[in-house]
């Protein structure tokens, strides 16, 4: 018997395998990539009962379309986006029983970039130095460092689910206020240089140019030559950076580790999943806030998620479903 897969019938516009990422390798050049809004596949990994970094699928702005050739349990979250399951609205923010043979087509996020799709047991590609995250600009890990290609097949850990009939959960998750997609992104932002309060102090706008590795910013122009002597500094996810044209950049999950433009300062780690849901064209403005500040955000965040695993769990296994750690 053939191993379980997923086919993708037809590729979106940059679906990708990604998990939380490949810490530990900066001092070799690599950064670490995973999801660009790891809070979404996190509770999406949780509803069908994986540990928290198994590896799904990222969908960016409009979704493919697969198949389901094993018995699966599944679960979307992210932006809202268009989905059916065999022509019925695939619900999100919920775990979904679909028997073998089914078919998910996913259309355009209707708010936000990016949806996530779980699957009990997760993607099961070989880890490169030890995750399944996909680096497109290390060209590594996920299926062959790339985006999905229109017949590729995914492989599926196999499964003792047997489902005949597509079957929602009744209860569901409200991401609320950790995922408000409904208001004008602010994104809490640690100061370290002179310009910090002009960033602060000025709306900006997403630029299509924007991609895993940084969101570029459009404004009015900050005054570069006022900072910066070309020597490279150590640089993360979060960080923002002004190149010489004064349009900021806010660097990514595919982040690279060392940059010569002017730091500015960093975004609170905890804004981040929402800053990745920006689109090309939405306002974002920025909050100065201190060290201490950003901490206690990323604390209260990780205490909500702790609560929310708990509640899922417990549900999962009042329906006869064993939960990963």
């Amino acid at each position: 018997m053939s191993a379980p897969r997923i086919e993708v019938l037809r590729a979106g516009l940059l679906d990708t395998v990604q998990d939380l990422g490949r810490p530990g390798w900066r001092a070799l050049g690599l950064g670490l990539a995973g999801a660009m809004d790891p809070w979404s596949l996190e509770v999406a990994n949780r509803l069908v009962g994986n540990p928290p970094g198994a590896a799904g699928l990222e969908i960016t702005l409009a979704g493919p379309r697969l198949r389901l050739r094993r018995a699966a349990r599944i679960a979307l979250t992210g932006a809202p986006i268009e989905a059916l399951i065999d022509g019925a609205a695939l619900p999100a923010w919920r775990p979904l029983e679909a028997p073998a043979g089914c078919t998910l087509e996913f259309g355009a996020c209707r708010h936000g970039a990016r949806s996530y799709l779980a699957v009990d047991g997760g993607l099961a590609l070989e880890p490169v130095l030890g995750s399944r995250a996909t680096d497109l600009r290390a060209a590594l890990g996920g299926l062959d460092g790339r985006a999905l290609h229109s017949g590729d097949l995914l492989p599926l850990t196999p499964s003792r689910l047997r489902a005949e009939a597509i079957r929602a959960s009744a209860w569901w998750i409200d991401p609320g206020h950790d995922l408000d997609l409904s208001r004008t992104a602010v994104a809490r932002f640690v100061p370290q240089h002179a310009l910090a309060d002009a960033l602060c102090r000025r709306p900006w706008r997403v630029s299509a140019t924007s991609n895993r590795q940084g969101l570029r910013l459009q404004g009015s122009a900050l005054a570069a030559e006022a900072g910066g002597d070309g020597v490279s500094e150590p640089v993360a996810p979060g960080v923002v950076q002004l190149p010489p044209d004064g349009q900021p950049i806010v660097l990514m999950a595919e982040a690279q580790t060392v940059g010569g433009y002017p730091r500015l300062g960093y975004v609170a780690q905890a804004d981040l999943p929402r800053i990745a849901q920006l689109r090309p064209g939405e306002h974002l403005h920025f909050e100065p806030v201190s060290a201490e500040r950003a901490v206690a955000l990323l604390r209260a965040q990780r205490a909500g998620l702790a609560r929310m695993a708990l509640a899922i769990d417990a549900r999962l296994r009042s329906m006869g479903h064993a939960p990963g750690s």
